[in-house]
């Protein structure tokens, strides 16, 4: 049965491009757009964590949503990133997203305060309430310190506008549990899980990854689909030491992609204080995994 996927299969967590005095890169945004949608992305996630969303401001994240829906037309999803730790301020970002042209809102679990469940379950209901275009939830407690626990998420899949996860808890068995009873599309946000995921139910994937190499990312899963298990197999294993390197080395996703995007001479421009740019020995260690999934995918 093919699975639910009401914003793709293939979805980037684009990071936002900035020129180099700092100031945000709207030509460059839609370039890189374009290029990841022709690089076979059928969705874009945009403000997100690796949108540098902590330091872009209201109005840069509804010019960029603007901007990029503009760039791609409709045949592709854009999802804007609308999370912050205030229920209030959610609400103006998923109204100011949504008629900036969003197809759908990307809202991630308030940070910081730690609400119990009862607390999470009526923020995203207050927000899905607010707006006319479907959410997916962003489940990472290991950044926002809370949990979407698995009995929440079904109690919101009944809610009309909640449509998604974009699942980082690291609970494969939790998240089976609500793909089995429940419509909710979930979609990996882990590159190491995006097959696993996808093979028992998943949508696809939400990956920062997916903004160097989205072709071999998405190969896996058609692989998957056509029933070569094997195949897709071999194709995960392929971009995971690309993934490690650009996820799990100690430096944020955004840096590191940022550096890799800059190598290759696609939109990209600095990071934004606090974060800070990749040093020369790390972009040489990203060039050279890059190239080996590239030389293997030939």
């Amino acid at each position: 049965m093919t699975p639910h996927r009401p914003f793709g299969q293939a979805l980037c967590a684009m990071i936002t491009p900035f020129a180099a005095d700092g100031a945000l890169d709207l030509d460059g945004a839609g370039k890189l757009a374009a290029h990841l949608v022709a690089e076979g992305c059928d969705g874009l996630v945009l403000n997100g964590t690796t949108g540098e969303s902590p330091t872009t401001t209201d109005a840069e994240k509804t010019a960029l949503v603007r901007a990029v829906r503009e760039t791609v037309g409709d045949g592709v999803a854009v999802v804007a990133g609308v999370g912050s730790a205030s229920t209030r301020h959610t609400v103006e970002l998923a109204r100011s997203a949504e008629a900036a042209g969003a197809d759908g809102l990307l809202v991630v679990t308030p940070y910081y305060s730690r609400p119990p469940q009862a607390a999470v379950e009526a923020h995203f209901r207050r927000v899905a309430d607010a707006v006319g275009i479907p959410l997916m939830l962003y489940d990472i407690p290991g950044r926002t310190g809370t949990r979407i626990e698995p009995e929440t998420m079904l109690r919101l899949a009944g809610h009309p506008r909640i449509a998604a996860v974009k699942d980082c808890a690291y609970d494969l068995l939790g998240s089976t549990k609500v793909i089995a009873r429940s419509s909710l599309a979930y979609y990996s946000g882990c590159e190491e899980l995006n097959l696993p995921l996808y093979a028992v139910g998943g949508a696809g994937f939400v990956s920062t990854v997916a903004n160097v190499v989205p072709r071999p990312l998405r190969a896996a899963l058609d692989a998957h689909d056509a029933g070569r298990t094997a195949e897709a197999a071999a194709l995960n294993h392929l971009t995971l030491p690309l993934a490690e390197l650009m996820m799990a080395s100690g430096l944020p996703g955004t840096v590191t992609t940022k550096a890799l995007l800059g190598a290759l001479g696609l939109p990209a421009g600095p990071v934004r204080e606090p974060l800070q740019p990749a040093d020369r020995a790390t972009v040489d260690g990203l060039l050279a995994a890059y190239e080996e999934v590239i030389r293997a995918d030939r």
